[in-house]
């Protein structure tokens, strides 16, 4: 079977899709997304990724648009979010499934035929323009701190890729023109350089670096391991939403090496506070039982209760 997809995310680290999504898909989410931003920059929707912060835990109340505001919000899927139906439409497409499958080495259609389903669902959350000023989010892998040792990083590469697969595959789709993930082209497979370990926290001139450059509609599937980082610029004052980016992570059941590895993936998702709704008798979805394992998939890895937090910042 031919995998295209795979090959370029072993080989490069991540994998550009151009139009996942058509010119009037692309329309109908933006106004959804539109809709979602305008609540919680009002302060209408308590679940969101606060300027100048990069990690969780994030403030409950969103700082003023003069400080730049929210970069993000939380909880697409939460069964009090407006437009959930429409977020979960996309989320559980056969679409994106099918290319989460792909890339996690799994044949298509896998959670349809009655079988044990192989995926969770993970998180689902959008990326906007901060107000009044840029934003950036300095040189990262997503589990592994900078802080570690030459040799604890190869350790914690190998155990969170075993035989170079991964437990899971991570997007952002873009709603607008969005240029802002910056990467270096085959750092998920090795450890860093020594330039690498010296550079400035927000170093825009990292050696090899690669701006990935999306169109509406287009998608960016990344190993979580690569080096990258986030350059976000200021929504025009007055004007529209200026990005608009679905950033989802879907799991592979099971997968992660032994416990200890299993635990951090757990940590990675359920740092979020996805565990504490994901359970609730009004999440279940109506459309469809493959959506509903998954989401039980995710129920089985817990509420996320005393798990910490991978990154600090």
């Amino acid at each position: 079977m031919s995998t295209p997809y795979l090959t370029a995310l072993q080989r490069d680290g991540f994998v550009v899709i151009p139009s996942l999504l058509n010119p009037t898909e692309v329309s109908e989410f933006r106004a959804v997304a539109t809709a979602a931003t305008t609540k919680t920059r009002a302060g209408e929707w308590p679940h969101f990724r606060t300027v100048p912060k990069q990690f969780p835990p994030w403030p409950t109340t969103p700082p003023p648009a003069s400080e730049g505001g929210i970069w993000g919000v939380q909880h697409l899927l939460h069964p009090e979010m407006p437009g959930r139906g429409e977020f979960a439409r996309f989320y559980f497409s056969e679409k994106v499934l099918a290319v989460a499958e792909e890339l996690l080495g799994l044949g298509a259609g896998r959670g349809e035929t009655g079988e044990e389903e192989p995926l969770v669902m993970e998180l689902f959350n959008l990326l906007v323009a901060p107000e009044t000023k840029d934003f950036e989010l300095r040189w990262h892998r997503d589990d592994i701190p900078d802080t570690v040792t030459t040799e604890e990083e190869e350790r914690l590469l190998h155990a969170k890729s075993p035989g170079g697969k991964q437990s899971h595959a991570q997007y952002n789709l873009a709603l607008c023109p969005d240029a802002s993930l910056i990467v270096v082209p085959g750092s998920h497979r090795r450890v860093r350089t020594e330039a690498e370990r010296a550079a400035a926290p927000y170093e825009p001139n990292m050696p090899g670096q690669l701006v990935v450059e999306l169109q509406p509609g287009d998608a960016v599937f990344y190993d979580s391991n690569i080096l990258h980082r986030g350059s976000y610029q200021a929504k025009p004052e007055g004007g529209e939403e200026s990005r608009l980016t679905l950033h989802g992570s879907i799991g592979l059941k099971g997968s992660g090496g032994d416990e200890a590895d299993k635990k951090v993936r757990a940590t990675a998702v359920l740092q979020h506070g996805v565990g504490a709704w994901v359970h609730r008798d009004d999440a279940a979805f109506g459309i469809g039982e493959r959506a509903e394992k998954m989401r039980a998939n995710l129920v089985a890895m817990g509420t996320g209760e005393g798990v910490g937090y991978s990154l600090q910042g």
